[in-house]
């Protein structure tokens, strides 16, 4: 197996729906599986994600969990998600996913460096960051 960086997100009791949400932004197989699922079947938490990894067609892989009991959570910090590439129609559609129902920091639009960059975060307290480049000739 091929060494991989992931970006691992971290919840406080909403991962199932977080990444059933970027599921339905990236498209792809999602596994998901609960403290329940991994012997803890009677605990309060049987129910939340212990882990949760999302493999896209694009090639993104996308993990996530909810904190274990008693840890706490700072959603958003201190990380971004970047996607970047020249597929406009395809960044586009993520972003406008993405940024809907969330804030927008800094609007999709050219930038000083020529691409199209913007930066918003989701309904769930990620960050993430748009950089939409010039097909190269």
């Amino acid at each position: 197996m091929v060494t991989r960086l992931n970006p691992y997100l971290t919840f406080n009791g909403e991962a199932r729906q977080a990444m059933e949400f970027y599921k339905e932004v990236f498209g792809g197989n999602l596994t998901l599986n609960s403290y329940g699922d991994f012997g803890q079947a009677d605990a309060p938490n049987a129910d939340k994600i212990m882990h949760g990894m999302l493999e896209t067609t694009s090639g993104f892989t996308l993990m996530g969990a909810d904190n274990p009991p008693g840890m706490e959570s700072a959603p958003g910090t201190p990380f971004s998600v970047s996607l970047s590439g020249d597929d406009d129609a395809e960044l586009r559609g993520y972003w406008e996913k993405l940024s809907d129902s969330g804030s927008v920091s800094v609007p999709l639009e050219k930038q000083m460096w020529g691409d199209e960059f913007g930066m918003c975060t989701d309904r769930f307290g990620t960050p993430w960051m748009v950089n939409i480049g010039r097909p190269e000739s």
